[in-house]
């Protein structure tokens, strides 16, 4: 069963399956499996989610998800089918990869006491005896510790394939073997010491490596399971019954008791109380909600009992809708990603290279099999690239992780290069720089029928005015009218036809009004007058972006005297009055200008322009397209997030470039060392080790840079 329902593309359907990838550990895996299932005809795309070590591939019904694992197996990886829910991630990795740790780390104490009195100078039986202490202990050891790697490896070889894994493996047999040939004959060297620590010190950075992973993605359990397990339902009758979340759909109504959680997004029939949204927007202060209102699956009910009508369930409702935003948050090909995986793709075979032509070499100087051996096996663990392609995905996926606890949800790993990049910011103004809940002042001028019309079109449409206009028109008790053919036009508003007459409630024409919209009925015309308040850290917000280097500005769709009000207030300039083509086109000039832009905002209207920015944040609140054209999205009623983001973005990019150099130096140094000889498998581990560790470790501090 295919894990996701079908969709269209182009002219034939195709489908989305879902894969759990466990052996998925670098730039280099992201690369052979994308690349390797794209050249398949009946394979429209795939796409690795780095962080969750899954992989989505959007196929031909011809093919079935048995024949995909088929495929994906081929290229040397493990895999798993996901079930329907493609949020499921992999369960006990992490505790598999510890207990090894720890098993290998017993291991190494016991067999570094041992090595001590050797390297005192021990020889002969007292020698030999410790050598054999060495073995008994190392040979389990490395057998139970070394699993990943070696089913990792086994894998690759069995489809003809290569990995990060086989020299890795080759590498400790190698080390493992001369060293019990070395026990058995008297001489006077063992590495068993080597073979161990190598295996301690790549576990350590993989249970690392998982540890950021996991925690990256403790938001999304926490959001998931904040979900309440069932509802009361109201059936016919008045009589109610308990029904499991996985059964409630659309149109049921709801008792949600004073103390409960939701289970279903859904908009409130009856009852008003205040609501714990801080799960969704990271505000504490509770939200009062009343009929007509949207109650979101995750919030509290505070303080009355109300009954809402389910409109979302399970995958589709809101929560779900921002857990699988942030599990999207996986890699994009960014630039840096792509010189990693340059890199890793020619590692295994470079690597391999280098360790036969040192062995050549030494033999061909003088140097005997065992030295030659020793020498190659050397080279084979130091020239591990597990820091290189640790140096973007690592960096990324702990920023995303920090940011996500903060409120913001980036979609990918480029999204953060690019906004490292900004050096200018275009803000839209209402649910933007304001908090898009303006509230009209003047609904008496509406007559019962006019008010009824105006119901009808604002509650078709998501802008923050038609919100406002909606909520307020429900708390008089207002039944909307019956329209015909209502639609959308960005930019402008909504229209529709009542009774052949044709309606429109939208910008108005003229006006000179702080926030205004207008109702057309036929050749009638009101003015409706509302107010709408500025986020009150805005202007902090807009310091900060301009203490980093950007300078912003308003480019909004409203009218002169509302866009006015808010510049002055926060002191930038701005241009109104403008078209979602106005918006792009600013765009587009500022880019052929040089700057590279970050846009942020809401509504419609600013789909385009978020589409056609350099990179993108939209609220929470936006709408659907808003939310889809962006490259991150904030929950919080604050405008502080953009400016973290930035921050954190640009830190984040320092991280990388730290990583680059880190591992760039680690191979300039480590690799002309081990061919020369210099190096014994010993000394090889610790340093290829300490690479990856020290890289995955520098990334970590990046859980300190939202703050």
């Amino acid at each position: 069963m295919n894990a996701v329902a079908p969709f269209h593309s182009g002219q034939s359907q195709s489908l989305v399956s879902r894969f759990a990838v466990p052996a998925i550990r670098c730039a280099g895996c992201i690369s052979k499996i994308e690349n390797g299932l794209n050249t398949d005809p009946g394979i429209i795309s795939s796409r690795v989610n780095f962080s969750a070590k899954q992989v989505a591939v959007t196929h031909l019904p011809e093919l079935d998800d048995h024949q995909l694992k088929g495929k994906i197996e081929a290229l040397g990886f493990e895999v798993q089918i996901l079930a329907d829910n493609p949020l499921a991630e992999e369960k006990g990795s992490t505790g598999k990869l510890i207990r090894a740790l720890a098993v290998a780390g017993f291991g190494m104490m016991n067999i570094m006491l041992l090595s001590v009195s050797v390297w005192s100078g021990a020889t002969g039986v007292t020698r030999d005896l410790f050598h054999w202490l060495s073995a008994l202990i190392a040979v389990p050891v490395i057998a139970y510790a070394g699993r990943p790697f070696f089913a990792s490896a086994a894998m690759a070889l069995r489809y003809g394939r290569t990995n990060m894994d086989v020299p890795i493996s080759i590498g400790i047999l190698l080390a493992t073997g001369l060293s019990i040939y070395e026990t058995a004959t008297g001489g006077a060297h063992a590495y068993f010491d080597g073979a161990v620590m190598l295996l301690f010190f790549l576990l350590a950075g993989r249970v690392l490596d998982g540890m950021m992973r996991d925690r990256a993605r403790e938001g999304i359990g926490a959001l998931l399971k904040q979900t309440a397990p069932g509802a009361m339902v109201l059936a016919d009758g008045g009589k109610t019954r308990w029904i499991a979340s996985g059964a409630l759909r659309p149109d049921m109504r709801m008792m949600v008791a004073a103390g409960e959680s939701l289970a279903a997004d859904g908009v409130i029939e009856a009852g008003a109380s205040q609501f714990d949204c801080s799960l969704l927007t990271g505000e504490s202060e509770p939200q009062p909600k009343g009929k007509g209102d949207r109650a979101l699956a995750g919030t509290l009910n505070l303080s009355a009992p109300v009954t809402v009508r389910v409109t979302a369930t399970g995958e589709d409702t809101t929560v779900a809708d921002i857990a699988r935003l942030m599990d999207e948050a996986g890699q994009r090909r960014s630039f840096y990603v792509r010189i990693a995986d340059r890199a890793a793709r020619f590692y295994a075979p470079v690597v391999h290279s280098l360790a036969l032509l040192a062995f050549g070499y030494w033999m061909l100087a003088g140097a005997g099999w065992h030295q030659s051996l020793l020498i190659a096996v050397a080279v084979l663990i130091i020239t591990c690239p597990c820091a290189l392609g640790l140096a973007v995905p690592a960096a990324q996926v702990v920023a995303s992780g920090a940011l996500l606890r903060k409120g913001v949800m980036v979609k990918d790993g480029s999204a953060l290069e690019r906004l490292a990049e900004v050096d200018y910011a275009l803000f839209d103004k209402t649910g933007t720089l304001t908090l898009g809940h303006p509230v009209p002042v003047n609904l008496d001028a509406l007559s019962l029928a006019q008010k009824q019309i105006t119901l009808a079109l604002a509650q078709a449409s998501r802008h923050p005015v038609s919100k406002g206009i909606r909520t307020a028109l429900l708390a008089l008790e207002i039944e909307p009218a019956a329209l015909d053919d209502i639609q959308e036009v960005p930019g402008e508003g909504m229209t529709g036809s009542w009774g052949g007459v044709s309606v429109k409630l939208g910008k108005p024409e003229k006006s000179e009004d702080h926030l205004s919209s207008q109702l057309t009925v036929g050749s009638d015309t009101v003015l409706l007058q509302l107010q709408d308040d500025i986020r009150p850290d805005t202007t902090e917000a807009i310091a900060g972006l301009q203490a980093l280097g950007l300078p912003a500005s308003i480019i909004s769709g409203d009218n002169v005297r509302s866009v006015a009000h808010v510049a002055r207030a926060i002191g930038i300039s701005a241009q109104a009055s403008a078209s979602p083509q106005d918006k792009v086109e600013a765009i587009t000039r500022l880019t052929a200008g040089g700057r590279k832009v970050l846009m942020v905002g809401d509504g419609l209207n600013d789909g385009p322009a978020l589409a056609a920015a350099h990179v993108s944040i939209a609220p929470g609140s936006a709408s659907d397209v808003g939310q889809q054209a962006a490259d991150a999205v904030f929950t919080s009623a604050s405008l502080m997030p953009v400016t973290l983001s930035v921050k954190v973005a640009r830190r984040t990019m320092q991280i990388v470039h730290q990583n680059f150099a880190l591992a760039i130096g680690y191979n300039i140094c480590a690799v002309p060392l081990a061919l020369t000889g210099m190096v014994t498998p010993l000394i090889a581990a610790i340093a290829m080790s300490l690479s990856s560790l020290i890289v995955v470790g520098n990334a970590l501090r990046l859980n300190g840079a939202a703050k």
